[in-house]
């Protein structure tokens, strides 16, 4: 943007010493081209815009199936699971030990076969400890005392555990109570039928095959410990592993007595 300036408003300008660098008049005036009457512009038409076509919507690609994770493979260097911790197993029932009662009294003691010993003492539970020799446990263990010709002898007892029914009360001290049966009978062998006649009779809570395994005394009296009847009608197979425990207390019954 220029200043209009006329003649003596320059001079005045000049006089206080202000360069003015813009055009003098007169080549204002021949610079300047003749107005000319403006002209009415001309009316643009506006472009027709057409409507936008609606697109047709490509289905959305469905999201690809994820594969299945992979199984991790175990190896032998794989950390394995903490054990479970240790229980103490259920707890033992509550039982009451009946009397000895001699199980073939009327046995002939000058009948009894040489090698029995001088009697012998039998703990095991029993379902009838009055009929001790009742019911088919009773009946096997009447088949396996006679295989072993104990039905020949006179001295030969049961001490029955019965578990307590609600109400009743259990024996305070069974094995103490063992001992003192043992100190007045004076048998040759004690047969312990029974993981529960084991636990009760000589307190031992290991499992019955290594019971079984192992010499026992009970109040200064040999014992072997075996399967009873009720569970040996529950598992046949398991006869043959009882007879033989059978059979080795008969051994060191005879073996004493060949001793002594």
């Amino acid at each position: 943007m220029s200043l209009h300036l006329d003649a003596r408003q320059r001079a005045m300008l000049q006089e206080m010493g202000v360069t003015v660098w813009g055009p003098s008049p007169a080549q204002e005036a021949t610079a300047q081209p003749p107005a000319s009457a403006p002209s009415a512009p001309a009316a643009v038409a506006a472009p027709t815009v057409a409507p936008p076509r609606a697109q047709p919507h490509a289905p959305s690609p469905a999201p690809a199936e994820r594969p299945p994770a992979p199984l991790a493979h175990t190896t032998s260097r794989s950390t394995s699971p903490a054990p479970a911790p240790a229980t103490t197993g259920p707890a033992a029932p509550a039982l009451r030990l009946h009397p000895p009662q001699a199980l073939y009294p009327t046995a002939d003691p000058a009948q009894t076969p040489a090698g029995l010993g001088r009697g012998w003492l039998i703990v095991a539970e029993s379902m009838t400890p009055a009929e001790p020799l009742g019911g088919d446990a009773g009946r096997l263990l009447d088949n396996m005392l006679r295989a072993m010709q104990l039905h020949r002898h006179p001295r030969v007892f049961l001490a029955a555990l019965e578990r307590s029914a609600p109400g009743t009360e259990a024996s305070a001290d069974i094995p103490a109570t063992l001992a003192d049966a043992v100190a007045q009978l004076q048998p040759a062998m004690v047969l312990v039928l029974g993981h529960v006649a084991a636990r009760a009779a000589l307190g031992r809570t290991e499992p019955l095959g290594r019971l079984r395994a192992g010499p026992h005394v009970l109040a200064g009296c040999p014992a072997v410990v075996t399967y009873d009847p009720a569970f040996l009608l529950r598992s046949q197979d398991n006869k043959a592993a009882a007879w033989a425990d059978l059979c080795r207390a008969l051994a060191m019954v005879r073996s004493a007595e060949a001793e002594g």
